[in-house]
């Protein structure tokens, strides 16, 4: 009975895992579909962006549940804690990279219109990043890949010189007042997709975490623009 107990334990230990995976594919999907909608001025897709993120929300209700259900029942200890611990974190950072989509797809329904050309280069490379962060932070979990969420922090760098770089490069866009009020709004976005890049970071050292019980703490650097 205490085999089949531990056999039902683990499997619910992959159960929560899999969710986890499952609602950082929702993010991700919605980080990408709310960058094609800003650059194509698509506002369906925008308005589909913002209406799935109640998909995410429910998605981390059911995992916080599921967490403190498996610690109420098992009293888990050692590295079944910490996948229990680090699916809460994980969840957590996914729920947020899932609103700062929602926001980049409210900002793009009201802009409703493709944003000037001049800015695209700064934002898409910008959105690149990001969308390179989130892809590959939820891989190195799905795949316990401790190079991959290196290369996630260490891209966290290159992630804010192209915010300085977009910030900076869309201060010296505008022209005309209208032109103005357009490219405040695309000062957010870049915003949001800095944050994006943030919190991939941290699910990357969570994995970290997860795999060697070491702590690392993400620090940034208080100089860059906006801060």
């Amino acid at each position: 009975m205490e085999e089949k107990t531990r056999k039902e334990y683990i499997q619910n230990l992959e159960k929560l895992q899999g969710k986890v995976a499952a609602m950082g594919e929702l993010a991700r999907a919605a980080v990408e579909k709310s960058l094609t909608a800003l650059f194509a001025g698509d506002t369906a897709l925008a308005k589909s962006v913002m209406k799935g993120d109640d998909a995410i929300d429910d998605a981390i209700v059911e995992i916080e549940d599921d967490c403190i259900l498996l610690i109420a029942k098992q009293q888990p200890i050692a590295h079944d804690l910490r996948v229990i611990a680090t699916g809460f974190k994980i969840s957590t950072d996914i729920e947020r990279i899932g609103d700062h989509a929602f926001d980049i797809a409210r900002t793009a329904k009201e802009l409703e219109a493709p944003i000037p050309a001049g800015c695209v280069p700064l934002l898409r490379e910008l959105g690149d990043a990001a969308l390179w962060m989130v892809e590959a932070a939820m891989r190195c979990y799905r795949e316990k890949d401790l190079s991959l969420a290196d290369q996630v922090r260490k891209k966290d760098t290159e992630m804010d010189t192209l915010f300085e770089k977009a910030f900076y490069g869309l201060s010296n866009i505008a022209e005309s007042p209208e032109e103005r009020g357009r490219v405040t709004q695309l000062f957010f976005i870049a915003r949001f997709l800095e944050r994006i890049g943030d919190h991939s970071v941290n699910i990357a050292e969570w994995v970290i975490y997860l795999e060697t019980a070491e702590r690392i703490r993400h620090t940034k650097a208080s100089s860059a623009p906006g801060r």
